[in-house]
């Protein structure tokens, strides 16, 4: 029943989308918080990587930057990024850009609670999701496309493969 996101605009950096007007590369940003403070580094070309590859890659990420290891270059040049207010009992937040990305989904707290499905209430995992994104580079129909074919993956993570083998890398 999901209808995936067309090639997200939310991929992109407004220099990506001002040379090309298509998104190129995913550089998939992750808040960590640190004893120095929030940082918000990348994953480059993220788009590339299977689910296992970026699950790697995001656990070093997160490991380098909270062991202050992170290197500049890793600090800045993010399109997308994710944070988690969930971790510290948060139900929602707005999350705030990282200048120059296109995007920042927010995660809240996962709770147990009653939940009406096909009819039946039933108590379920449920989670909020946040969105904010730069209007110039994303508009407010592909925001809400993306959050409703996300939370479409996360009721249905078979999605995920069936949107993976139909998905196109743009380089």
């Amino acid at each position: 029943h999901a209808r995936p996101t067309p090639p997200a605009r939310a991929e992109m950096s407004l220099r990506d989308r001002a040379e090309s007007g298509r998104p190129r590369r995913a550089h998939l940003g992750i808040a960590v918080a640190t004893d120095r403070g929030r940082g918000v580094p990348h994953v480059p070309d993220a788009q590339a990587l299977d689910l296992p590859d970026l699950a790697v890659a995001l656990t070093d990420l997160t490991t380098t930057a909270r062991d202050g290891r992170t290197t500049p270059e890793r600090l800045t040049g993010g399109t997308i990024s994710i944070t988690n207010v969930g971790v510290f009992g948060v139900d929602a937040g707005t999350p705030i850009l990282v200048p120059g990305e296109a995007a920042i989904l927010g995660l809240g707290a996962v709770r147990r609670r009653p939940w009406e499905h096909d009819g039946e209430v039933a108590l379920r995992d449920v989670v909020t999701l946040s969105l904010s994104f730069d209007h110039r580079v994303v508009d407010g129909e592909q925001g809400a496309r993306f959050l409703a074919d996300l939370g479409a993956l996360l009721e249905d993570p078979a999605l995920a493969l069936l949107a993976g083998s139909r998905q196109e890398v743009v380089a």
